[in-house]
Protein backbone atom coordinates (compact mmCIF):
# COMPACT_ATOMS: atom_id res chain seq x y z
CA UNK A 1 0.00 0.00 0.00
CA UNK A 2 1.71 3.32 -1.26
CA UNK A 3 0.49 5.62 1.75
CA UNK A 4 3.23 8.06 3.12
CA UNK A 5 1.40 8.09 6.43
CA UNK A 6 1.75 4.51 6.43
CA UNK A 7 5.21 4.21 4.71
CA UNK A 8 7.02 7.54 6.55
CA UNK A 9 5.32 8.92 9.17
CA UNK A 10 4.87 6.21 10.97
CA UNK A 11 8.01 4.61 10.87
CA UNK A 12 9.22 7.43 11.73
CA UNK A 13 7.40 8.10 14.90
CA UNK A 14 8.19 4.16 16.04
CA UNK A 15 11.75 4.56 15.65
CA UNK A 16 12.06 8.13 16.67
CA UNK A 17 10.06 7.54 19.48
CA UNK A 18 12.01 4.76 20.37
CA UNK A 19 15.48 6.30 20.17
CA UNK A 20 14.02 9.67 21.72
CA UNK A 21 14.28 8.38 24.94
CA UNK A 22 18.35 9.36 25.07
CA UNK A 23 16.42 12.76 26.04
CA UNK A 24 15.16 11.33 29.35
CA UNK A 25 18.88 11.01 30.81
CA UNK A 26 17.90 13.82 33.66
CA UNK A 27 15.12 11.16 34.78
CA UNK A 28 17.62 8.78 35.92
CA UNK A 29 21.02 9.83 35.76
CA UNK A 30 21.06 10.51 39.68
CA UNK A 31 19.57 7.30 39.94
CA UNK A 32 22.44 5.28 38.04
CA UNK A 33 25.18 7.57 39.99
CA UNK A 34 23.43 6.85 43.32
CA UNK A 35 23.67 3.15 42.18
CA UNK A 36 26.82 2.54 40.91
CA UNK A 37 28.60 4.80 43.39
CA UNK A 38 29.82 7.22 41.00
CA UNK A 39 29.62 11.14 41.03
CA UNK A 40 26.77 12.80 38.52
CA UNK A 41 29.64 14.53 36.31
CA UNK A 42 31.25 10.89 36.25
CA UNK A 43 28.30 9.24 34.97
CA UNK A 44 27.03 12.39 32.82
CA UNK A 45 30.11 11.39 30.56
CA UNK A 46 27.73 8.30 29.37
CA UNK A 47 25.19 10.62 27.80
CA UNK A 48 28.26 12.83 26.15
CA UNK A 49 29.23 9.88 24.89
CA UNK A 50 25.86 8.72 23.12
CA UNK A 51 25.90 11.63 21.35
CA UNK A 52 28.81 12.05 20.00
CA UNK A 53 28.24 8.88 18.77
CA UNK A 54 25.06 9.85 17.33
CA UNK A 55 26.85 12.40 15.20
CA UNK A 56 30.06 10.39 13.76
CA UNK A 57 27.98 7.32 13.07
CA UNK A 58 25.60 9.64 11.11
CA UNK A 59 28.33 11.02 9.21
CA UNK A 60 29.80 7.96 8.59
CA UNK A 61 27.09 5.62 7.88
CA UNK A 62 25.53 8.45 5.90
CA UNK A 63 26.33 6.59 2.10
CA UNK A 64 24.40 3.45 4.09
CA UNK A 65 21.65 4.80 4.69
CA UNK A 66 21.24 6.61 1.50
CA UNK A 67 21.43 2.95 -0.36
CA UNK A 68 18.86 1.44 1.65
CA UNK A 69 17.06 2.32 4.52
CA UNK A 70 15.43 -0.68 5.38
CA UNK A 71 18.42 -2.30 6.35
CA UNK A 72 19.58 0.86 7.89
CA UNK A 73 16.37 0.95 10.18
CA UNK A 74 17.16 -2.96 11.14
CA UNK A 75 20.89 -2.08 11.91
CA UNK A 76 19.53 0.97 14.13
CA UNK A 77 17.57 -1.18 15.89
CA UNK A 78 20.10 -3.89 16.69
CA UNK A 79 22.45 -1.19 18.07
CA UNK A 80 19.97 0.59 20.31
CA UNK A 81 18.49 -2.38 22.00
CA UNK A 82 21.61 -4.19 22.51
CA UNK A 83 22.69 -1.20 23.78
CA UNK A 84 19.82 -0.61 26.20
CA UNK A 85 19.92 -4.40 27.48
CA UNK A 86 23.97 -3.39 28.08
CA UNK A 87 23.60 -1.05 30.48
CA UNK A 88 20.82 -2.16 32.68
CA UNK A 89 23.19 -5.09 33.07
CA UNK A 90 26.33 -2.47 33.55
CA UNK A 91 24.20 -0.73 36.12
CA UNK A 92 23.62 -4.00 37.81
CA UNK A 93 27.09 -4.82 37.76
CA UNK A 94 27.90 -1.26 39.12
CA UNK A 95 30.28 -0.78 36.00
CA UNK A 96 30.72 2.73 35.10
CA UNK A 97 33.09 2.02 32.14
CA UNK A 98 30.18 -0.94 30.91
CA UNK A 99 27.52 2.05 31.06
CA UNK A 100 30.16 3.64 28.57
CA UNK A 101 30.56 1.72 26.53
CA UNK A 102 26.34 0.14 26.24
CA UNK A 103 24.82 3.48 26.86
CA UNK A 104 27.43 5.91 25.34
CA UNK A 105 28.97 3.93 22.47
CA UNK A 106 26.89 1.20 21.25
CA UNK A 107 23.50 2.73 21.83
CA UNK A 108 24.73 6.19 20.21
CA UNK A 109 25.38 4.05 17.10
CA UNK A 110 22.21 2.89 16.83
CA UNK A 111 20.93 6.39 17.61
CA UNK A 112 22.63 8.24 14.54
CA UNK A 113 21.66 5.42 12.43
CA UNK A 114 18.09 5.48 13.21
CA UNK A 115 17.81 9.37 13.33
CA UNK A 116 19.10 9.45 9.91
CA UNK A 117 17.02 6.75 8.35
CA UNK A 118 13.57 7.91 8.09
CA UNK A 119 14.48 12.05 6.79
CA UNK A 120 15.00 11.91 3.34
CA UNK A 121 12.10 8.97 3.03
CA UNK A 122 9.49 11.92 4.99
CA UNK A 123 11.56 14.72 2.33
CA UNK A 124 10.89 12.10 -0.71
CA UNK A 125 6.99 11.52 0.37
CA UNK A 126 6.25 15.19 1.47
CA UNK A 127 8.14 16.69 -1.50
CA UNK A 128 5.84 19.86 -2.00
CA UNK A 129 5.88 20.55 2.45
CA UNK A 130 9.37 19.29 3.19
CA UNK A 131 9.21 21.08 6.45
CA UNK A 132 6.19 19.42 7.78
CA UNK A 133 7.76 16.04 6.85
CA UNK A 134 10.85 16.34 8.65
CA UNK A 135 8.97 17.93 11.41
CA UNK A 136 7.32 14.99 11.49
CA UNK A 137 10.55 12.75 11.08
CA UNK A 138 11.98 14.01 14.65
CA UNK A 139 8.88 14.92 16.32
CA UNK A 140 9.35 11.49 18.02
CA UNK A 141 12.25 12.47 19.65
CA UNK A 142 9.78 15.13 21.99
CA UNK A 143 7.11 12.69 22.23
CA UNK A 144 9.54 9.87 23.36
CA UNK A 145 10.29 12.35 26.47
CA UNK A 146 7.27 13.16 27.24
CA UNK A 147 5.53 9.80 26.95
CA UNK A 148 8.26 7.83 28.83
CA UNK A 149 9.61 9.96 30.88
CA UNK A 150 6.85 9.25 33.79
CA UNK A 151 6.92 5.19 32.49
CA UNK A 152 10.31 5.27 33.45
CA UNK A 153 10.01 7.09 36.62
CA UNK A 154 7.32 4.48 37.57
CA UNK A 155 9.73 1.28 36.49
CA UNK A 156 12.45 2.78 38.45
CA UNK A 157 10.12 2.04 41.52
CA UNK A 158 8.08 -0.73 40.67
CA UNK A 159 10.98 -3.05 39.22
CA UNK A 160 13.85 -1.25 39.35
CA UNK A 161 16.52 0.63 37.77
CA UNK A 162 18.70 -1.48 35.74
CA UNK A 163 15.43 -3.91 35.08
CA UNK A 164 13.81 -1.00 33.46
CA UNK A 165 15.95 -0.95 31.10
CA UNK A 166 16.00 -4.55 30.14
CA UNK A 167 12.12 -3.92 30.21
CA UNK A 168 12.17 -1.12 27.71
CA UNK A 169 14.63 -2.88 24.88
CA UNK A 170 11.76 -5.41 25.02
CA UNK A 171 9.29 -2.60 24.09
CA UNK A 172 12.12 -0.41 21.87
CA UNK A 173 12.69 -3.64 20.17
CA UNK A 174 8.96 -4.18 18.93
CA UNK A 175 8.43 -0.59 18.20
CA UNK A 176 11.74 -0.14 15.94
CA UNK A 177 11.23 -3.52 13.76
CA UNK A 178 7.93 -2.63 12.93
CA UNK A 179 9.08 0.65 11.88
CA UNK A 180 11.35 -1.32 9.83
CA UNK A 181 8.73 -3.39 8.42
CA UNK A 182 6.57 -0.36 7.03
CA UNK A 183 8.76 2.17 5.84
CA UNK A 184 9.38 2.70 2.45
CA UNK A 185 11.09 5.28 -0.13
CA UNK A 186 8.04 5.98 -2.92
CA UNK A 187 7.81 3.61 -5.84
CA UNK A 188 8.68 6.79 -7.98
CA UNK A 189 11.82 7.41 -6.76
CA UNK A 190 14.51 6.07 -8.09
CA UNK A 191 18.28 6.99 -6.52
CA UNK A 192 20.56 7.99 -9.20
CA UNK A 193 24.19 7.71 -8.39
CA UNK A 194 25.90 11.07 -8.39
CA UNK A 195 27.93 12.16 -10.99
CA UNK A 196 31.20 12.94 -8.94
CA UNK A 197 32.08 11.36 -5.83
CA UNK A 198 30.91 12.93 -3.01
CA UNK A 199 33.45 14.73 -0.52
CA UNK A 200 32.57 16.35 2.85
CA UNK A 201 35.79 18.59 1.70
CA UNK A 202 33.34 20.34 -0.82
CA UNK A 203 30.96 20.97 2.44
CA UNK A 204 33.78 22.23 5.00
CA UNK A 205 35.01 24.23 1.89
CA UNK A 206 31.53 25.78 1.59
CA UNK A 207 30.88 29.26 3.62
CA UNK A 208 27.11 28.43 4.10
CA UNK A 209 27.71 24.81 5.33
CA UNK A 210 29.95 26.41 8.00
CA UNK A 211 28.16 29.06 8.98
CA UNK A 212 24.51 26.13 9.33
CA UNK A 213 26.86 23.27 11.08
CA UNK A 214 27.79 26.33 13.27
CA UNK A 215 24.67 27.47 14.37
CA UNK A 216 23.63 24.28 14.67
CA UNK A 217 25.94 23.41 17.00
CA UNK A 218 25.60 25.95 19.18
CA UNK A 219 21.57 25.68 19.36
CA UNK A 220 22.38 22.39 20.41
CA UNK A 221 25.10 23.22 22.77
CA UNK A 222 22.69 25.78 24.62
CA UNK A 223 19.96 23.18 24.30
CA UNK A 224 21.77 20.56 26.10
CA UNK A 225 22.71 22.34 28.77
CA UNK A 226 19.13 23.20 29.60
CA UNK A 227 17.87 19.72 29.01
CA UNK A 228 20.25 17.92 31.03
CA UNK A 229 19.93 20.08 34.38
CA UNK A 230 16.55 20.54 33.95
CA UNK A 231 15.36 18.28 36.90
CA UNK A 232 18.18 19.57 39.01
CA UNK A 233 17.44 23.38 38.36
CA UNK A 234 13.52 22.85 39.12
CA UNK A 235 14.81 21.08 42.67
CA UNK A 236 17.18 23.95 43.66
CA UNK A 237 14.59 26.94 43.58
CA UNK A 238 12.99 27.43 47.20
CA UNK A 239 10.73 29.96 48.38
CA UNK A 240 11.43 32.92 51.42
CA UNK A 241 10.75 29.88 53.82
CA UNK A 242 13.07 27.57 52.54
CA UNK A 243 10.81 25.22 51.02
CA UNK A 244 11.19 23.81 47.46
CA UNK A 245 8.75 25.46 45.10
CA UNK A 246 8.13 22.45 42.74
CA UNK A 247 7.03 19.10 44.10
CA UNK A 248 8.68 15.67 42.69
CA UNK A 249 5.31 15.41 41.03
CA UNK A 250 4.99 19.18 39.54
CA UNK A 251 9.04 18.67 38.36
CA UNK A 252 7.98 15.46 36.13
CA UNK A 253 4.54 17.44 35.01
CA UNK A 254 6.87 19.84 33.94
CA UNK A 255 9.39 17.37 32.53
CA UNK A 256 6.86 15.76 30.73
CA UNK A 257 5.29 19.44 29.20
CA UNK A 258 8.96 20.20 27.94
CA UNK A 259 9.19 17.40 25.93
CA UNK A 260 5.66 18.51 24.08
CA UNK A 261 6.99 22.03 23.80
CA UNK A 262 10.16 20.21 22.00
CA UNK A 263 8.06 17.75 19.88
CA UNK A 264 5.57 20.84 18.81
CA UNK A 265 8.67 22.77 18.15
CA UNK A 266 9.87 20.10 15.60
CA UNK A 267 6.67 20.06 13.48
CA UNK A 268 5.61 23.94 13.96
CA UNK A 269 8.99 25.47 13.31
CA UNK A 270 9.55 23.15 10.14
CA UNK A 271 6.36 23.78 9.03
CA UNK A 272 6.26 27.31 9.34
CA UNK A 273 9.61 27.33 7.50
CA UNK A 274 7.68 25.80 4.67
CA UNK A 275 6.09 29.46 4.12
CA UNK A 276 9.34 31.40 4.10
CA UNK A 277 11.27 32.58 1.27
CA UNK A 278 14.43 31.69 3.12
CA UNK A 279 14.42 28.90 5.73
CA UNK A 280 17.01 30.50 7.43
CA UNK A 281 15.00 32.82 8.88
CA UNK A 282 13.23 30.44 11.05
CA UNK A 283 16.95 29.76 12.72
CA UNK A 284 17.05 34.07 13.12
CA UNK A 285 13.53 33.66 14.91
CA UNK A 286 14.70 30.74 17.59
CA UNK A 287 17.81 32.37 18.32
CA UNK A 288 16.39 35.69 19.40
CA UNK A 289 13.50 33.91 21.51
CA UNK A 290 15.86 31.75 23.47
CA UNK A 291 17.99 34.83 23.53
CA UNK A 292 15.38 36.44 24.92
CA UNK A 293 13.76 33.80 27.70
CA UNK A 294 18.09 32.92 28.90
CA UNK A 295 18.25 36.84 29.95
CA UNK A 296 15.10 36.53 31.50
CA UNK A 297 15.79 33.48 33.95
CA UNK A 298 18.94 34.93 34.20
CA UNK A 299 18.22 38.60 35.55
CA UNK A 300 15.05 37.96 37.60
CA UNK A 301 15.54 37.54 41.00
CA UNK A 302 14.65 33.91 43.13
CA UNK A 303 12.83 35.71 45.65
CA UNK A 304 10.27 37.32 42.50
CA UNK A 305 6.92 35.09 42.41
CA UNK A 306 7.26 35.70 38.85
CA UNK A 307 10.59 33.10 38.93
CA UNK A 308 8.67 29.72 38.65
CA UNK A 309 7.04 31.19 35.83
CA UNK A 310 9.33 32.81 33.94
CA UNK A 311 11.35 29.21 34.70
CA UNK A 312 9.35 27.20 33.01
CA UNK A 313 8.58 29.18 30.40
CA UNK A 314 11.87 29.75 29.29
CA UNK A 315 11.99 25.83 29.35
CA UNK A 316 9.20 25.36 27.10
CA UNK A 317 10.34 27.72 24.86
CA UNK A 318 14.08 26.51 24.42
CA UNK A 319 12.91 23.37 24.36
CA UNK A 320 10.84 24.28 21.30
CA UNK A 321 13.23 26.23 19.82
CA UNK A 322 16.02 23.52 20.54
CA UNK A 323 13.64 20.99 18.57
CA UNK A 324 12.54 23.11 16.07
CA UNK A 325 16.49 23.51 14.67
CA UNK A 326 16.65 20.06 14.30
CA UNK A 327 13.76 19.99 12.34
CA UNK A 328 14.65 22.91 9.55
CA UNK A 329 17.97 21.63 9.37
CA UNK A 330 17.25 19.03 6.53
CA UNK A 331 15.08 21.44 4.22
CA UNK A 332 17.98 23.50 5.13
CA UNK A 333 20.47 21.91 3.53
CA UNK A 334 18.37 20.42 0.40
CA UNK A 335 17.46 24.15 -0.75
CA UNK A 336 21.06 24.69 -0.17
CA UNK A 337 22.84 21.76 -1.69
CA UNK A 338 20.02 19.27 -3.49
CA UNK A 339 18.41 16.46 -2.30
CA UNK A 340 20.33 14.24 -4.54
CA UNK A 341 22.94 13.74 -1.71
CA UNK A 342 20.84 14.80 1.70
CA UNK A 343 21.15 11.87 3.25
CA UNK A 344 25.15 12.39 3.07
CA UNK A 345 25.30 16.15 3.92
CA UNK A 346 22.73 15.74 6.87
CA UNK A 347 24.85 12.92 8.15
CA UNK A 348 27.59 14.92 8.19
CA UNK A 349 25.98 18.33 9.49
CA UNK A 350 25.36 15.91 12.11
CA UNK A 351 28.58 16.33 13.57
CA UNK A 352 27.40 19.37 14.98
CA UNK A 353 25.52 17.08 17.41
CA UNK A 354 28.32 15.14 17.87
CA UNK A 355 30.29 18.39 18.69
CA UNK A 356 27.80 19.32 21.21
CA UNK A 357 27.31 16.68 22.97
CA UNK A 358 30.61 16.87 24.23
CA UNK A 359 30.23 20.32 25.40
CA UNK A 360 26.24 21.30 26.30
CA UNK A 361 25.27 19.19 29.34
CA UNK A 362 29.20 19.49 30.17
CA UNK A 363 29.07 23.11 30.36
CA UNK A 364 26.08 22.90 32.53
CA UNK A 365 27.58 20.29 34.57
CA UNK A 366 30.95 22.63 34.97
CA UNK A 367 28.95 25.69 35.89
CA UNK A 368 26.84 24.21 38.76
CA UNK A 369 29.09 20.92 39.83
CA UNK A 370 32.59 22.17 39.32
CA UNK A 371 32.91 25.87 39.61
CA UNK A 372 30.20 25.55 43.05
CA UNK A 373 28.17 28.40 40.30
CA UNK A 374 23.83 29.13 40.89
CA UNK A 375 21.48 27.72 38.21
CA UNK A 376 21.21 31.04 37.12
CA UNK A 377 24.96 31.22 35.43
CA UNK A 378 24.13 28.35 32.99
CA UNK A 379 21.04 30.61 31.94
CA UNK A 380 24.15 33.91 31.01
CA UNK A 381 26.31 31.34 29.40
CA UNK A 382 23.70 30.29 26.94
CA UNK A 383 22.42 33.54 26.27
CA UNK A 384 26.22 34.44 24.89
CA UNK A 385 25.93 31.56 22.55
CA UNK A 386 22.43 32.50 21.65
CA UNK A 387 23.64 35.64 20.35
CA UNK A 388 26.65 34.61 18.16
CA UNK A 389 24.11 32.06 16.51
CA UNK A 390 22.05 34.77 15.51
CA UNK A 391 24.58 36.77 14.48
CA UNK A 392 26.07 33.42 12.09
CA UNK A 393 22.54 32.73 10.93
CA UNK A 394 22.30 36.35 9.67
CA UNK A 395 25.23 37.84 8.04
CA UNK A 396 27.07 33.87 7.46
CA UNK A 397 24.66 32.02 6.11
CA UNK A 398 23.35 33.54 2.84
CA UNK A 399 20.49 32.66 -0.62
CA UNK A 400 23.73 30.93 -2.31
CA UNK A 401 22.84 27.44 -3.73
CA UNK A 402 25.63 24.74 -4.10
CA UNK A 403 23.72 21.74 -5.98
CA UNK A 404 25.84 18.71 -5.83
CA UNK A 405 24.65 16.07 -8.05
Amino acid sequence: MENKWLRAALPALLIHGSIGTVYAWSVFKQAIADNIGQSVPNVEWAFSIAILFLGLSAAVLGPFVERDIKKSAMLSTAFFVVGMVGTGISIQQKSLVGIYIFYGVIMGIGLGIGYLTPVKNLMLWFKDNKGLGTGLAVAGFGLSKMIFSPIMMSLQKSAGLWQMFVILSVIFALMMLSGALLIRKPANWHEKPLKNRFSPMILIKNTNFIGIWLMFYLNITAGLAIISQEKDILSGLHNDSGSAVFSVAAIATIVSIDAFFNAAGRIGFATFSDRLRDRNTIYRIIFAMSLMMSLAAFFLPDASRLMPIVLVMTFFLINAGYGGGFSALPPLLADRFGMQAISKIHGVALTAWAAAGLSGNQLASFIVHGLKMPYQNVFIAIAVLYAIAYIIATWVVRPQQTLIQ
